[in-house]
């Protein structure tokens, strides 16, 4: 078999999760035959690839992050056959479809740790984490160090039944594989990645790609937040000292087998480490999710320690992402949104001007280097769920532990509503929850997304955002993202292959940059205001100027109104 790998640079990727897409028996959860459904208007809007985040059997308790049958799909969204008939139904339609890989963790509920946990000697034991306690002077025990769960609390938990702790970073119930053990890994890629490769599936997402490898040691991580006992653990957690002889080994033993793509998520990281992982020479993984735009303003430790941005923060996060793998063999990716983000229109538009600043962000997207990725709901400009809806409309566990732990320890203050209600203005900007609302479809009841109520609350605004109204509407958010498509895929080499430079950077209200080709002289000129204010337009280099793309329909020449973008191909 010839192994082409080009295919996936050059593709739009549209990532499917699949509780909130489309739901087609009414039950209120969104299910794969919903997805396939849909598959003829996700090919009209552009979309080479989909992505599918986890549809395997699982108990849901980070609603399919944690995995209990790797070969078996959640009985909600569908059957084995019902997945077949996705991967197929995606390939007669010449597009592709990746699914998640979710090997750092498993279930609590999967076969390997219920063997695991139910004695000390079981063959499988070693292939989770396991610690003894410690205790403090006074006898009280305490987990084996102080690292903290992404979900709050302790990374580790306490089992009756063998009297120690095992490693789970992030709930409960996601008990930490242990990469260190051959025969783990060699289930993993048995399991999880050859059994879905042979079923046609062109390749994988790769959940929490820089955590698999541990420091042995397992010290104590270094105060970061004083007003609490458990620290962050990435020192020890994140690109550890066996990662990249790991992702080799998955490489060698499965991927380089099939002509399939990878894109890893490891969110923070060095330039020199990030190369590490895509350099192709490393034969590691084709590209890499990093979070520097979508966690501007928020600390890495804590998403809702967060402080609000700058347009300054906001392009040196874009060209960390574009430019770190200029004079290079690696290659990037292109995002604003996923299933863990807010919506982007509401992170970094403005609600005065929804659709304008929708579009804006559209023609960003679309010029930028690497390959593109759209969330669900993005391509109709899907806003953040309403800022008055209370905290017993989130559903996330992130935000639900999140919000317990701060009653804990503020819930007696003298000033908690006050506290509380700070809170609830960052859940309100930043909880993963504002991605996970349903899809909304059309202007019916449910927004199209089910018959029967939802499993989650559909934004009070799908009567104004839906699909429906917005096909034959050649004004709309989700027509002009068809032609954003459009226009990067005419000038490939320019926005999606060539060099990002900006020319601008300290101007607060406005972001220019420029695309150039390795193959000729032809630039890209991008000019975006992300004001509320007029700015004056010049053109900061000589050449010919051709406007190929713009939000707006009457183009001032000297002037950007509030939240206008222009895309100019300058000879």
């Amino acid at each position: 078999m010839t192994i082409d790998n080009t295919w996936w640079k050059d593709s739009t990727i549209y990532q499917i999760w699949p509780a909130s897409y489309k739901d087609s028996n009414g039950d209120g959860v969104g299910d794969i035959p919903g997805i396939i459904s849909t598959l003829d208007y996700l090919k009209d809007l552009g979309v080479d690839i989909i992505w599918l985040s986890p549809m395997y059997d699982s108990p849901q308790d980070d609603m399919g992050y944690d995995i209990s049958d790797y070969q078996n799909i959640y009985p909600k969204y569908g059957t084995l056959e019902d997945m077949q008939n996705l991967i197929d139904g995606c390939h007669e339609r010449d597009m592709k479809i990746i699914c998640d890989l979710v090997i750092n963790h498993t279930s609590s509920q999967h076969a390997w740790f219920k063997e695991s946990r139910s004695s000390k000697t079981n063959a499988k034991r070693d292939w989770y984490i396991w610690k003894k306690p410690r205790y403090d002077e006074s006898g009280n025990r305490l987990p084996p160090n102080n690292w903290m769960s992404h979900f709050s609390g302790s990374a580790w938990e306490f089992d009756e039944l063998t009297q120690e702790y095992y490693l789970k970073l992030f709930a409960i119930s996601q008990p930490d594989l242990n990469w260190e053990n051959k025969e783990v890994r060699d289930a993993i890629y048995d399991t999880a990645l050859k059994f879905w490769f042979d079923r046609g599936v062109d390749g994988f997402r790769i959940d929490t790609a820089g955590m698999y490898s541990k420091d042995q040691a397992f010290p104590d991580a270094p105060i970061v937040f004083p007003d609490q006992y458990y620290q962050p653990s990435g020192l020890y957690t994140n690109n550890g000292p066996r990662i990249h002889e790991f992702h080799k080994e998955m490489y060698k033993k499965v991927t380089s087998k099939y002509d399939v793509m990878t894109v890893g998520e490891v969110g923070h990281c060095s330039r020199e480490q990030a190369l590490k992982y895509v350099s192709a020479s490393e034969k590691e993984m084709n590209m890499m999710f990093l979070f520097d735009v979508v966690e501007v303003g928020c600390s890495t430790g804590d998403r809702f320690r967060y402080k609000g941005w700058e347009l300054k923060d906001f392009k040196k996060a874009v060209e960390n992402q574009c430019q770190f793998i200029e004079g290079t063999d690696a290659w990037s990716t292109v995002f604003i949104e996923n299933h863990d983000q807010a919506r982007s229109v509401s992170r970094f538009g403005n609600p005065q001007y929804r659709e304008k600043s929708a579009k804006l962000l559209s023609l960003l997207q679309a010029s930028l280097t690497g390959t593109l990725f759209i969330y669900q709901g993005q391509e109709i400009g899907m806003t953040n769920l309403p800022a008055s809806w209370s905290i017993d409309e989130y559903k996330d566990i992130n935000t639900i532990n999140y919000y317990k732990q701060f009653v804990e320890k503020y819930g007696k203050d003298a000033d908690f509503d006050i506290k509380e209600k700070k809170l609830m203005n960052i859940i309100s900007q930043v909880a993963r929850d504002h991605a996970r609302s349903p899809v909304q479809w059309d202007s019916t009841a449910y927004g199209g997304f089910s018959t029967g109520k939802p499993w989650t609350r559909v934004n009070d605004n799908f009567k104004e955002i839906n699909v429906k109204s917005q096909l034959n509407d050649s004004n709309s958010v989700l027509n002009f993202w068809r032609e954003s498509l459009k226009v990067r895929k005419e000038y490939k080499d320019l926005f999606i292959h060539g060099e990002f430079k900006i020319l601008d950077f300290d101007n607060t209200k406005s972001f220019t940059f420029i695309k150039e080709s390795h193959k000729d002289s032809q630039k890209a000129y991008v000019v975006l205001n992300f004001s509320t204010d007029s700015v004056e337009f010049s053109k900061l280099i000589d050449g010919s100027y051709k406007l190929v793309h713009s939000n707006v329909e009457d183009v001032k020449e000297d002037v950007l109104s509030p939240y206008e973008g222009r895309i100019y191909i300058v000879d």
